[in-house]
């Protein structure tokens, strides 16, 4: 056995060279490839976005509607570390025009759907779509940062939650007036979406690292920060918060417009605008997480956005309409600065693999997320949905874990 001195040896390979650079951030790729995934998102959030609109049409039960979700979130969670695997050893420039045209092929068919399988079938076209997207446009986030990796995963992150919450409003001005075929006209999206991926392609392939990746062929070996058991420990320990994070964000995205019909008799349209308001708090506290983790350390941020949200967790099941709309938005608000703060985190423990690691964690959440669709789902046909927000309450307390997380001090502040 290797003591902890000889382990943290270890090297890996690292394809890219995406240590902090001293080249300035690119503000206008950052902000392009932010608004790519923000194009991206508001597809993929009209389809929970309509579930009360399919749930009427095609007499859809709660677990028919988890499956959905599930088919949205699987896609996109099994192919995305994959993508992210390959395009490690081979970057694609291009892979975000790729990742929407599925995204549209997915809008399309979802606008024409008669059965029920063929919903399936839509909501698996855009998971890929995502699945295809989200690494790469990880990685040139991280590209554009000049060495602000938790600002530029933060604005980077702000976009697609941006984008998740323009869905609801999309389906409570546009889809539900007039119906699922006025779907066709949100592929609009998606076009602009692809025509804004080839000009982010265009810059990709003449940054320095995508230049001396083609230039260099040997690899550039990088130490572990930590011993490799420890990085296993701490990936095993983010994967537990995703999975408190996701599981928790699916009873809310998923179902909180059925939860705010059935417990206060709310309209559907008015349950969509709730909606709206709880996802725009989620991209709010997106933009949180990065810059104050490139502040103080990601861990603080892992640990207070995640346990953090446990107080107002348990208050909601009790809550009057008011205040379920304010609770929803302050854990919303609160929640949502983890992510962007653990995937650098990851990043930083596995240099080099800033494409893996992206695949991984947004196809692990992904994951989550339709995994505790269909559970949660299967969960209110049985209880009762109000039961299941009162169970979804202490998810939350999973995040004590973020206290075995080793401190990772590289990287720590912004630099100056």
């Amino acid at each position: 056995m290797s003591t902890p001195r000889a382990a943290a040896t270890v090297t890996t390979v690292a394809p890219i060279d995406d240590r902090p650079s001293r080249e300035s951030t690119a503000v206008a790729v950052l902000a392009a490839v932010s608004l790519s995934h923000l194009l991206n998102d508001t597809i993929q959030s009209l389809l929970p976005a309509i579930y009360p609109l399919l749930k009427a049409s095609f007499a859809l039960s709660f677990s028919q509607i988890g499956y959905m979700t599930l088919a949205l979130m699987l896609t996109a969670s099994l192919l995305q570390p994959v993508v992210g695997f390959l395009t490690d050893r081979q970057p694609a420039p291009y892979a975000l025009v790729v990742g929407m045209g599925f995204s549209l092929a997915g809008l399309l068919l979802l606008s024409i759907a008669w059965t029920y399988p063929l919903l399936l079938l839509a909501a698996g076209l855009v998971g890929v779509g995502s699945s295809v997207f989200h690494p790469e446009s990880s990685r040139v986030a991280r590209m554009a940062s000049g060495g602000r990796h938790g600002l530029a995963q933060s604005v980077f992150q702000v976009g697609g939650n941006i984008g998740s919450s323009l869905g609801p409003v999309l389906a409570a001005f546009l889809v539900a007036p007039f119906g699922q075929s006025s779907l066709v006209w949100c592929s609009l999206v998606a076009v602009a979406g692809m025509v804004l991926a080839v000009r982010i392609g265009r810059w990709y392939t003449t940054h320095p690292s995508h230049v001396r990746r083609h230039a260099a062929k040997a690899a550039v070996a990088r130490p572990l920060p930590v011993s490799t058991r420890r990085v296993v420990w701490s990936i095993s320990i983010l994967a537990a918060l995703i999975f408190s994070k996701y599981f928790y964000l699916a009873s809310l995205s998923s179902y909180y417009t059925f939860y705010l019909i059935e417990k206060f008799d709310v309209s559907v349209q008015r349950a969509q605008l709730h909606l709206f308001f709880f996802l725009a708090a989620v991209a709010a506290g997106t933009i949180l997480g990065g810059p104050i983790g490139d502040r103080i350390g990601r861990k603080p941020v892992i640990w207070g956005s995640i346990l953090g949200v446990l107080p107002f967790s348990l208050l909601l099941p009790h809550a009057t309409l008011f205040w379920t709309a304010v609770l929803a938005a302050v854990i919303g608000l609160i929640l949502a600065s983890a992510f962007s703060a653990i995937v650098v985190y990851a990043q930083e423990l596995v240099p080099g693999r800033v494409g893996l690691i992206s695949g991984v964690f947004f196809g692990f959440a992904f994951g989550m997320g339709g995994l505790g669709a269909a559970a949660l789902g299967e969960l209110a046909d049985r209880v009762g949905i109000e039961a299941v927000y009162g169970l979804c309450a202490f998810l939350p307390a999973i995040g004590l874990l973020a206290a075995f997380l080793p401190d990772l001090d590289a990287d720590r502040r912004t630099p100056r």
